[in-house]
């Protein structure tokens, strides 16, 4: 997690370099954000919660042994199908335990968490552990800004209007109409995410464990088909595996899309604070325990964004402080009910597909702008 930084002076010769202070206004945005660290901190909503993470290991490997003994006993049956949807299931929760690992959540030391996530992304997931984190931390730095946020750059969809209009015959098309197809295109979103981490360790850019990511990876991307083919056959193998693909696109997309997509982008040459910045760019899902199980505690995002290695399960907790004080502090605090986002998402990208420019008409981000 990143702070303003303070602006060095060049050292002349026989002196040691000082730090020019920060603006005043500066001054009062990083205080901000401090004292609201002082208030998480000492509700002791970052202390490590090492328990609760252990009741969720243990239900996940208590499913997967349940879901595994209905894949190896029920036999050639299309009931095998709704075993996939379990799967699926199982698959993004392992993914949400993942990403927490991945930010710290779990254990005190950061190795710790790095093999944690490791092993659960590589292996079980199937994801690549490396390609995560450089393409998540740089979401969390910049969230929602052009040119930095890689969740809004270029890609089958469009998340910015220069980027719509640039496309051309089908590709246009397709982007003009891009909110309506946005779930059905989230079927495809597993297979997207196994291509994307095989590119990933058989890439040249540098890579952490290579060998290790490279050794993982394969043993789960060949060995569950492989598994699945031998247990069921050729056509309920590559069926079971369709719709486990299909469940886990969706549910996985459909848990990280709500919470920034259709909020204000931040143009590339702006300026903001840090709690500013985190706070106007994420949007949190209304609901109780079952929509923080639902997803994985991506439903709070805010609080998540402002406080990335908090455990999951005190992120709850920190949302009437974090509210409170936006509140307080007349920093705009936006929350959502669940199909309320959706139709967020899908209005947003039907608004970019057809070229408006309104994803870039906050005053808020306007007023921060720089030059």
């Amino acid at each position: 997690m990143s702070t303003p930084a303070v602006t060095p002076v060049p050292p002349t010769p026989g002196t040691v370099p000082r730090a020019r202070p920060l603006p005043a206004r500066a001054q009062r945005q990083l205080s901000l954000y401090t004292e609201l660290s002082r208030q998480v901190r000492d509700a002791g909503l970052l202390d490590r919660r090492p328990w609760s993470y252990a009741a969720r290991v243990a239900a996940l490997a208590a499913g997967f042994a349940g879901a595994t003994t209905l894949l190896l006993t029920l036999g050639r049956s299309w009931t095998q199908l709704a075993v996939a949807v379990v799967f699926a299931v199982l698959l993004t929760q392992t993914a949400f335990l993942s990403h927490d690992a991945a930010h710290r959540q779990i254990f005190g030391l950061g190795r710790r968490n790095e093999w944690a996530s490791r092993l659960l992304g590589n292996l079980v997931v199937g994801l690549s552990y490396g390609w995560w984190t450089r393409k998540h931390s740089r979401h969390h730095a910049n969230p929602n800004k052009i040119d930095a946020d890689e969740d809004i750059g270029r890609g089958v969809l469009v998340w910015q209007p220069e980027d719509a209009a640039r496309r051309t015959g089908l590709a246009a098309w397709l982007t003009a109409r891009q909110g309506w197809l946005f779930f059905p295109m989230l079927t495809l979103e597993g297979i997207n995410l196994h291509v994307g981490a095989a590119r990933t360790v058989l890439g040249r850019e540098p890579l952490p464990h290579r060998a290790v990511e490279a050794a993982l990876l394969t043993l789960r991307l060949l060995g569950w088909p492989v598994l699945l083919l031998v247990v069921l056959g050729p056509g309920l193998g590559l069926a079971f595996l369709g719709v486990q693909l299909a469940v886990f696109g969706v549910y996985l997309g459909a848990s990280f899309a709500p919470n920034h997509k259709g909020m204000p982008l931040v143009p590339k040459d702006s300026r903001i604070d840090f709690l500013s910045r985190q706070v106007l760019t994420s949007r949190n899902v209304r609901g109780g325990r079952w929509v923080d199980w639902l997803m994985g505690g991506l439903n709070l995002q805010v609080e998540h964004h402002l406080f990335p290695s908090m455990p999951s399960g005190s992120l709850r907790r920190a949302r009437p402080m974090v509210r409170a004080y936006c509140a307080e502090h007349g920093v705009p605090y936006t929350e959502a009910g669940l199909r309320e986002s959706y139709g967020i998402v899908v209005a947003h990208l039907n608004r970019v597909g057809l070229g408006d420019r309104d994803p870039f008409a906050c005053p808020l981000v306007v007023a921060h702008r720089t030059g």
